[in-house]
């Protein structure tokens, strides 16, 4: 049963802390496995590749070529989509589009009272790899929200790779590449994709950032590569916080719950009331979706296993628990839910209202689905077009400005004991060294 926990109870702070430091991720050492595989890769470049490929995927490739998806195979898979769920996802990459077009940052120019000119200009990560998964998990939605912010952002080369197990693609995947406008799309996965969008192999240049979630060997070869190459974040399980009043209808909260909980086994989704029978009644509601849900069993050793229900004595009490979870998402389905959310600093979305299903953020709504998990919202934010930019700072100065705010310069450098330092500005200046 998942844990039930009341801010009345004597003991509340102390199985509030166990659940907020509970271990959801993975408890296997995959790191010395990973390493190896990008080492194999980092050496073997593209005949790598190939044997991993055919390894893991059960596939009969000959040649490294063979791992690259056609453009007719893209056309193909369009053609295969159903035409209203093909329909749906363009009105999701427009939306996404909309939305990531209004976070391009502007340049800045200004000249202070010293009459120094200073600003900075921002220029787009030119080559963006995208980890896409196959098999079970395999999601178009997650290739609109991580590559549209890529090309909105300006960036010249998107490269997919996603494998495809015994052959298989799900031809919406490609379809939503096509949609971004991706042609460079390779049928790989794993550590080894990581390695070769990282490294570069002859077939498969390399790129400057990779983006896009993963198993954990995906995960962890993305850890390893940073450095090397930028990296969106370490991604852990999903998880859910709902604040609901008891004027809500329990089956609508307790299916938003199940929403995330159906991803994994070790997602989490935990609700906060004020309100013990509306509590009761969507528990009750939970088990009843259960019964008629595909990924059930998944979801119900998710909520079993990881699922909590936190009763507070009123929702004036809900802010500083929602800040000590910092949720990747948050949902406020309460009277006055903009009241609430601004006195909440940490989460990676908040959908206000009882109309603003999390779900909806997943797929249509235009924000990113890519959010900080595993409390990490207390300190970064969801996927963006800021995240495929980078800001270069400018400074020009003439002799007058230099005058002015040289000679402290030379002062600081001379403390530092960086004498060359001193020089560089002195010399201009014509100090006596």
């Amino acid at each position: 049963m998942p844990l039930k926990l009341s801010t009345q109870d004597a003991d509340f702070e102390t199985q509030f802390r166990s659940l907020l430091n509970q271990k959801r991720e993975t408890d296997d050492d995959v790191t010395a496995v990973t390493a190896a595989i990008l080492a194999e890769v980092k050496t073997n470049g593209d005949q790598a590749l190939l044997d991993y490929t055919n390894k893991f995927d059960r596939l009969g490739l000959s040649a490294a070529s063979d791992l690259r998806i056609s453009a007719e195979d893209i056309t193909r898979a369009v053609s295969d989509c159903e035409e209203a769920t093909y329909e749906a996802l363009k009105l999701a990459a427009d939306r996404i589009t909309s939305y990531h077009e209004r976070l391009l940052p502007d340049d800045l120019n200004y000249e202070d009272v010293d009459g120094v000119s200073l600003g900075y200009r921002w220029t787009a990560i030119e080559n963006v790899g995208l980890y896409v998964p196959g098999g079970l998990a395999t999601y178009p939605s997650s290739v609109l929200m991580n590559a549209i912010p890529a090309k909105v952002a300006g960036a010249s080369r998107l490269v997919m790779v996603v494998p495809t197990p015994d052959g298989v693609v799900n031809p919406l995947v490609l379809a939503a590449a096509d949609l971004c406008g991706i042609e460079e799309i390779y049928r790989i996965g794993g550590a080894q994709a990581i390695g070769a969008l990282a490294y570069g192999t002859d077939m498969i240049a390399q790129v400057d950032k990779i983006v896009g979630p993963g198993n954990a060997y995906v995960a962890n070869a993305k850890k390893q590569v940073f450095g090397t190459v930028g990296i969106d974040m370490i991604a852990g399980p999903s998880e859910i916080l709902v604040v609901a009043d008891g004027n809500n209808d329990p089956a609508w909260i307790a299916a938003d719950l199940l929403s995330q909980a159906e991803h994994d086994p070790v997602a989490q989704s935990i609700l906060i009331t004020d309100n013990a029978t509306f509590a009761d009644a969507v528990s009750g509601s939970i088990e009843s979706h259960l019964k008629n849900l595909d990924r059930a069993d998944i979801a119900a050793e998710s909520w079993k296993s990881y699922g909590a229900v936190i009763i507070v004595e009123n929702l004036e009490e809900a802010a500083p628990l929602v800040d000590h979870i910092a949720p990747e998402h948050l949902e406020l389905c309460v009277d006055d839910p903009d009241s609430l959310a601004a006195s909440i600093k940490h989460a990676g979305a908040i959908f206000l209202g009882r109309y603003s299903p999390e779900a909806i953020g997943d797929y249509i709504a235009g924000p990113n689905h890519v959010l900080p998990t595993s409390r990490t919202a207390r300190f970064s934010s969801g996927l963006s077009t800021l995240d495929f930019v980078k800001r270069t700072s400018l400074i020009r100065l003439n002799a007058e400005s230099l005058g002015k705010i040289g000679p402290a310069a030379v002062k600081l450098a001379e403390a530092e004991g960086l004498d060359a330092h001193a020089l560089s500005v002195a010399i201009r200046l014509n100090m006596p060294r």
